[in-house]
């Protein structure tokens, strides 16, 4: 394997491809039910995941947005090409600017039988990217445990050889990955062993303001009333401490703060337009395939009757 990529090229990484890429890793470590050791005694070897990332190039430069996974068999080195077909068409409809542009897998480092894989995707693109994580934590490795390779042609022993050669990359963040990240970096497990985040504490603790607060204000709205039909007795002292009250309200009634609150509750509402629009889409989306697939059926039936 060279050292260095010698082709030019500038790769961009975004943090959501690294998030995949150990999510995926977890999840399937988890479901595997293997014993913690093998019959030797010594440890079993971590599973690999594979997948595909996507993203988009532009001249020079080549920027990973995400990945999606893929169906592998190790024994026969082969490619679920259905459902990499399926797993592109839908990304394609989400995000049309985006393409393949390789491929990931997780272990130390690019083994031979990599390059399988790394062949079959180039009827896709035609100089695929690999994208490798370590899996194992280093607390002493300050870098992130990727790598990405690229390949080229080179003539070993007399002979031209397809190998892989390491290239290097940046992190690329936007504002929302920023934040995801932010939020992923924070989770602690909760004392019932469920993912409790400050985020969750935080709007737990204002859900518990806003309900004590609404229940004080009934009580108040009820004393009120009842003093006003004669059920209880006037009590002046109360009023003057209800009056003072009320007469605080108008403190908060600036420019300022209808800004920041109308602005807030715009967001809220858009957030909540946009969920029932996605919602309505998708809805709209599983009627038009099966209304397609009826009509299908519905053709092939009736297809032969119709031309008599």
């Amino acid at each position: 394997m060279a050292a260095s990529s010698s082709s030019g090229l500038t790769f961009k990484l975004h943090p959501l491809v690294i998030l995949n890429i150990s999510d995926h890793f977890t999840r399937v470590k988890s479901q595997l039910q293997h014993p913690t050791h093998s019959n030797s005694g010594e440890p079993s070897p971590p599973p690999r995941v594979y997948g595909c990332v996507i993203g988009v190039q532009k001249g020079r430069t080549v920027e990973i947005f995400n990945s999606f996974e893929l169906l592998y068999d190790s024994a026969t080195h082969s490619l679920d090409r259905g459902f990499l077909e399926k797993k592109q068409e839908l990304y394609k409809k989400v995000f049309p600017n985006f393409y393949i542009l390789g491929w990931y897998s997780t272990g130390i480092d690019a083994q031979e039988s990599d390059m399988h894989i790394h062949k079959a995707l180039m009827d896709i693109n035609e100089s695929p990217v690999y994208v490798l994580l370590h899996p194992s934590i280093n607390h002493a490795q300050k870098d992130l445990p990727v790598s990405i390779f690229e390949s080229e042609l080179h003539v070993i022993d007399g002979l031209p050889q397809l190998i892989f050669v390491r290239s290097s990359y940046t992190i690329e963040t936007v504002e929302a990955e920023r934040i995801s990240v932010d939020h992923v970096a924070h989770l602690k497990p909760a004392d019932g062993g469920s993912a409790a985040t400050q985020l969750a504490a935080h709007l737990t603790g204002i859900h518990s303001a806003i309900k004590m607060l609404n229940s004080r204000v009934k009580v108040l709205l009820q004393y009120l009333s009842s003093m006003q039909k004669g059920e209880i007795p006037c009590e002046n002292s109360l009023l003057r401490q209800v009056s003072s009250l009320l007469r605080r309200l108008p403190a908060i009634e600036s420019v300022k703060f209808q800004d920041d609150f109308l602005m807030e509750y715009n967001d809220t509402v858009l957030v909540t337009y946009l969920a029932m629009l996605t919602n309505c889409s998708s809805s709209m989306n599983e009627l038009v395939d099966k209304i397609n697939t009826a009509y299908d059926r519905h053709g092939r039936r009736g297809g032969r009757s119709a031309f008599i």
